[in-house]
């Protein structure tokens, strides 16, 4: 793969603007673009997904409801007191990585979460990453408890619909859940509201974990200055519009602005103060007995029903960081 860090000082065709400056922040020095984790990128960000937390806007002053839109985690959990509805469900444990990713960057920023990716022990025992845990604690603590029994390939609706239902405050999820849920019941008034994770701290980083394809150039190309140039065209208003007639949006700083209907709600996210966390678990020789994915968001299924404490779980993370540290490849 050819590196095209230089691609983000070009500037974009027909426009007066470099393509760095037209790509929404995170969306670049992430594991992904940059999979060395150092400044050099090789694979550029293109058509997005962004995940947040999905609620019901009738229940919130915005949409005639009694309540207020939390920005902070205390804000969030204060709720509790302000309503009878519990304050949290999910689809499935794993929709819990997009949710949990974008926590590790609220509490300690990119690099901070570039290294917790990368398994890096004295993230996983810092005082951040002990903030997250919290967070997730208390999460389990006020999440509906029939969640769990539902929370699998066959169920999963179910627990999309507590949110239709007025039956939990928040969950979440993509921007996919519309459509599964299109044709389902909901309560008098029921508008989908979507949101960034509330900010750890007041007036702090809030991120949206995004889900994102890539465009490379391969080492061996012939053309690849043609290729530069072509690359730099694909963050062009007149090309993000083409895709955008397609249903794919390109991560263009206020591209936001020109869509309608709850796709403006979904793609304005971060334009609206929120930043991208992008990246997942770095891979690793395999390590018997052990998935990260299910250590760090299935356990929460345990959380939920009581089968496993808060500390049990963290020290089976830490156990895990641990032995996929030493197999990072």
């Amino acid at each position: 793969i050819e590196e095209v860090t230089d691609v983000l000082g070009m500037t974009v065709l027909g426009e007066d603007v470099t393509v760095g400056e037209k790509i929404i922040p995170g969306f670049t020095g992430n594991l992904t673009t940059n999979p060395y984790g150092d400044d050099r990128v090789f694979l550029m960000p293109m058509f997005y997904g962004p995940c947040g937390l999905f609620y019901n806007k009738a229940n919130f002053t915005e949409g005639g409801g009694e309540l207020e839109l939390p920005t902070t985690w205390d804000e969030f959990f204060a709720l509790a007191d302000k309503t009878d509805i519990p304050l949290f469900t999910y689809p499935v444990a794993g929709y819990l990585d997009a949710f949990t990713y974008a926590m590790m960057a609220e509490v300690g920023g990119q690099e901070f979460f570039n290294k917790a990716l990368q398994y890096d022990e004295k993230v996983w025992s810092s005082p951040e990453m002990d903030q997250m845990f919290d967070v997730l604690g208390k999460l389990a603590e006020n999440t509906n408890p029939a969640t769990p029994s539902y929370a699998n390939g066959d169920n999963f609706q179910k627990n999309q619909q507590m949110i239709l239902d007025n039956e939990a405050l928040f969950m979440p999820n993509g921007n996919w859940v519309i459509g599964e849920m299109a044709d389902a019941p909901r309560a008098e008034g029921f508008k989908w509201g979507f949101t960034a994770l509330p900010a750890v701290t007041e007036g702090g980083d809030r991120y949206s974990y995004t889900y994102f394809e890539q465009l490379w150039i391969p080492s061996e190309a012939v053309n690849k200055d043609a290729a530069k140039q072509f690359v730099a065209f694909m963050y062009s208003d007149v090309a993000a519009e083409i895709f955008a007639k397609g249903g794919a949006i390109q991560p263009i700083v206020g591209f936001a602005d020109k869509l309608e209907g709850d796709n403006k709600i979904y793609y304005s996210i971060y334009d609206n103060g929120a930043k991208a966390a992008l990246g997942s678990f770095a891979a690793t020789d395999p390590v018997e007995g052990v998935n990260f994915g299910d250590t760090v968001f299935g356990t929460i299924n345990s959380l939920v029903s009581g089968d496993k404490t808060e500390e049990q779980w963290i020290e089976q993370i830490k156990t895990d960081s641990d032995l996929l540290r030493q197999a990072l490849k």
